[in-house]
């Protein structure tokens, strides 16, 4: 029904090119004239081709962008005025050929059963026969084959035309690709240097300070046991808050907890570790990918550490929402001073890092706030 109703459609096209293109193709060789008279033709065009969008959607189940030709989507071939007139020429000339080849195959069948008939009868010796068997296959696979070959070249204009082509989508998910491995690997080595620091001018020193309690308590020891134990007890002291510094940073590392009560409980981690009132709602049904978990909880952890440090807010509230099927959203909220940098170092670690999953993150921070971060995850 698809390919008649093309041919059916074609009729249309060809009267008006021919009626419309024969009277004002002299004014398109005049340069005063040509820009004003393929406007006037282009608009005459647009009604045919919305009317070949409608047959495919209807027929063949395409789906293309709902905006008018060639606003949606203009690749290289027909941008400009006379798009339209380039496909509906292009899409006229196919329909006709593909009528032309129906109506052969019609007649085809129609001399096959004649040829029936013949046998029938017994008027059609053997050699006759065979030769015209012969003569019909050939035919027939040629017809067939046009008629695909005729398909494929109205499914590959309707695709150029309308959303698309196969290669534009190829290259596009290249570089998208490309550009998410490379963000992936800057936040990976950026992470790294993270952790390097929070040891070395962290962790590290106050052990070094820990060992030279110590060292002074033990040196003290036989002359002044007072002194000794009060050095002790800083000791005691500095090596508690080192262990809470050393979980503080295995947690930004990755939370453990995420392996043994997954995602709800350790964004409750997160919530008692925040220096300012957290509301976190956890709207999720069913389980989670891994690699969802992970990335949704650095989403909040980074997003309210950067909310901690930089906005000035006085609360923070997350809400983390999906359905089995569908994407997981993480939007995170403050009431701070806003005018965050999509481009600064955190959060262009969290792009890459959702980018990574086919995912999107969406930044709202505006000089004087608030900023919401939001997070669509896909889960498939």
């Amino acid at each position: 029904m698809g390919v008649a109703a093309g041919c059916a459609s074609a009729v249309p096209g060809v009267l008006y090119l021919v009626g419309a293109g024969v009277p004002l193709g002299g004014f398109l060789l005049w340069p005063r004239t040509r820009a004003y008279v393929l406007r006037i033709l282009t608009c005459g065009a647009r009604p045919l081709v919305e009317l070949e969008r409608r047959r495919r959607e209807r027929f063949f189940g395409d789906r293309f962008p709902e905006a008018d030709f060639p606003e949606a989507y203009v690749p290289e071939a027909y941008e400009g005025e006379g798009g339209p007139l380039r496909y509906l020429a292009a899409r006229s000339a196919t329909g006709l050929v593909c009528g032309i080849v129906l109506a052969l195959l019609g007649f085809g069948v129609v001399l096959a059963v004649l040829l029936a008939g013949g046998v029938a009868r017994g008027t059609i010796g053997a050699a006759e026969l065979l030769t015209q068997l012969v003569l019909g296959g050939v035919l027939l696979f040629l017809g067939l084959q046009g008629l695909f070959a005729l398909t494929a070249l109205d499914a590959r204009l309707a695709r150029e035309c309308f959303g698309p082509s196969e290669r534009e989508l190829m290259r596009r998910r290249i570089e998208e690709l490309s550009l998410s491995r490379a963000a992936v690997v800057g936040a990976v080595d950026a992470e790294r240097r993270r952790i390097e620091r929070d040891l070395h001018d962290g962790v590290q020193q106050r052990l070094v300070a820990l060992a030279m309690l110590i060292g002074r308590a033990r040196r003290s020891g036989g002359r002044d046991p007072e002194r000794a134990a009060g050095l002790l007890g800083q000791a005691h002291r500095e090596a508690q808050e080192v262990l809470a510094e050393l979980r503080e940073v295995a947690w930004r590392v990755y939370p453990s907890a995420l392996d043994s009560l997954g995602l709800e409980e350790a964004l409750g981690g997160v919530a008692q570790r925040c220096a300012l009132p957290l509301r976190i709602a956890y709207e999720v049904t069913g389980p989670l990918p891994r690699p969802v978990e992970t990335a949704a909880y650095f989403v909040v952890s980074e997003a309210v550490t950067n909310a901690a440090k930089h906005s000035a807010a006085s609360a923070v509230s997350v809400r983390v929402a999906g359905a089995p099927g569908g994407p997981l959203t993480v939007r995170v909220e403050d009431d701070g001073r806003g005018g965050a940098d999509p481009a600064g170092g955190g959060l262009t670690g969290l792009r890459g890092r959702v980018a990574a999953l086919d995912g999107v993150l969406r930044i709202d921070s505006p000089l004087g706030g608030p900023t919401t971060i939001v997070a669509e995850l896909p889960c498939v």
